[in-house]
């Protein structure tokens, strides 16, 4: 059983209205951690640092001003979960593998990430379990277990943003940070149920944090309304953005990829893709279904940079990962200077038109992923690739993208590299027509 703390909104007015506290809340979250049937939610907590953490978040002074009136950060006081590649001074940085666990020992440092997040008032409520090295996506995990969905227990939550997903789901954070690579915050959204928010490339600050492909790394967010989108993503932001939503003229078309793209969607998931379509035309935005064949080299080119990038980082100790992992380390390896040379100005080329297709249609939607649920214990052996194919390409273009949870699976928005706030303003604004508009249920 689950029990989710409620939204980010109304935990946070109870907090500047002082009817409750970030140690009342902490209490609550620390109640719900661990709670999926694999008990791996997370792979580092420490309940009485996380106590200490709500009792420094009270003694940060009140003030005025601010989106709650209180003066203090939109994170203030609320339980937030971090995946366990940010170094935590005083804990283990795993990347999800036993291995670095034991090689680094503990971090003597908070990364960017927990520094930034403790600066503000949030309450760590501990790191949250990953696919080993990031470098998956399904949430599977040899040495640690597989992440299983709280409440669900044949299914598993995705990844590599595992943890992440579980931490919201069961209650024990209010949002999750995540990283993105070639889908770790869309997929698991999807899969969960949630909204993911994938920044654009370069956004935030990866020190103390452990790269994948830093060509493609992102940082992310999972959490459970969309309409609270723009509440957590000026946190990635240099500058603190507007809070007003802007006129939907901001954005004016939308591309669609056609149904031969979609050959291997669930049904419902293409019911969802229709119903999310027809509800931003609503909002007087108009579509256009474009070809998109020219994605088909998008993961021949996505996939070596990756696996040469993480060669590089993990160079010496590919023996100590599990064969998947071990063999696309070992291919990466191989990988001679001027094949990656060729491989850069392919990613390049593919880079250039994607700028193109958002000149001209401004946003892109499309499934984060063609099936609703993965099944735990089911042979995932082939579920990458297919995976891959709706994420690679807004990968590829470094380009923001958030997951739109949906009656079946989820969708993403994508948008232009860098336009972060007008896109999660407009899924707040489409997050907020949905919960106008959904049937009212007698008691």
């Amino acid at each position: 059983m689950t029990a989710p703390l409620g939204s980010i909104r109304t935990l946070r007015s109870a907090l500047a209205n002082s009817v409750t506290t970030p140690t009342r809340l902490a209490e609550a979250a620390l109640a719900n951690a661990n709670r999926n049937a694999s008990g791996n939610t997370y792979l580092w907590h420490d309940p009485a640092w996380t106590l200490r953490e709500a009792e420094r978040a009270e003694q940060m002074p009140r003030g005025e001003g601010g989106p709650f009136g209180d003066g203090r950060d939109t994170l203030w006081g609320l339980p937030i979960s971090v995946k366990d590649c940010f170094d935590l001074a005083g804990a283990p940085t795993t990347c999800g593998t036993t291995f670095y666990r034991d090689k680094n020992g503990v971090a003597q440092q908070d990364s960017w990430m927990v520094e930034r997040l403790r600066a503000r008032g949030a309450v760590i409520t501990g790191k949250t379990h990953l696919h080993p090295l990031a470098y998956g996506i399904t949430g599977e995990n040899p040495e640690f277990g597989d992440c299983l969905q709280p409440g669900k227990d044949d299914a598993l939550t995705g990844g590599s943003s595992s943890g992440a997903c579980a931490s919201v789901m069961e209650g024990s954070a209010v949002a999750a940070i995540g990283t993105d690579t070639g889908g770790s915050v869309r997929v698991p959204a999807a899969l969960c149920g949630l909204a993911g928010y994938r920044a654009s490339l370069g956004r935030g600050d990866w020190r103390g944090g452990a790269h994948l492909s830093q060509s493609f790394d992102t940082l992310g967010w999972l959490f459970a309304d969309v309409e609270e989108a723009p509440l957590l993503g000026a946190f990635y932001a240099d500058h603190e953005p507007a809070h007003d939503l802007p006129h939907i003229r901001a954005y004016g078309r939308f591309a669609i990829v056609g149904e031969d793209f979609l050959h291997d969607c669930e049904p419902e998931i293409v019911e969802s893709y229709r119903d999310t379509i027809r509800d931003l035309e609503d909002l007087g935005l108009s579509s256009t279904e474009i070809s998109v064949d020219w994605w088909g080299d998008a993961q021949d080119i996505f996939a070596p940079i990756q696996a040469w990038e993480a060669a590089g980082l993990h160079r010496g100790n590919f023996e100590h990962f599990e064969t998947a992992i071990r063999e696309r380390l070992e291919w990466g390896a191989r990988i001679t200077p001027d094949e990656i040379a060729d491989l850069r100005q392919r990613h390049e080329e593919f880079k250039s038109r994607m700028d193109d297709l958002f000149d001209q249609h401004q946003l892109v939607i499309l499934p984060a992923a063609p099936v609703a649920t993965l099944a735990a214990g089911a042979d995932h052996s082939n579920t990458r690739k297919r995976l891959l194919r709706y994420t690679v390409a807004i990968s590829m273009a470094g380009a923001p993208a958030v997951t739109i949870p949906c009656t079946a699976g989820g969708m993403q928005i994508a948008a232009a590299r860098n336009q972060d706030e007008s896109l999660l303003q407009l899924v707040a604004l489409l997050g907020a027509r949905r919960k106008a508009s959904a049937p009212v249920l007698n008691a």
